[in-house]
């Protein structure tokens, strides 16, 4: 969860400094897909729900997918908006 969920503040990180300073389309793809897909893995994810579910945790798997999803918005949002109010920096 904690890779998840720094892999979502870097996201937003990233987002707000693309829309900051130009960036190509293909180092845009670059870092989203390649760096930050590489290190955010879904099927890390998917593979610790499903042992969850299998082992019937099914309250844990609950909670992981919650926290999972609304904390990884929720610093995406962070920092996106942590990089926008500090966008003077880069110019």
């Amino acid at each position: 969860m904690s890779v998840n969920l720094l892999g979502s503040f870097f996201v937003g990180l990233l987002w707000g400094l693309s829309e900051t300073v130009l960036i190509s389309q293909n180092m845009r793809l670059f870092l989203f897909i390649g760096i930050l897909g590489a290190f955010t893995t879904f099927s890390a994810f998917s593979l610790e729900n499903f042992n969850l579910l299998r082992d019937g945790e099914y309250w844990f798997a609950a909670l992981n997918v919650f926290l999972n999803v609304f904390f990884g918005i929720a610093l995406v949002f962070a920092g996106y908006f942590m990089l926008r109010s500090c966008a003077g920096i880069f110019k």
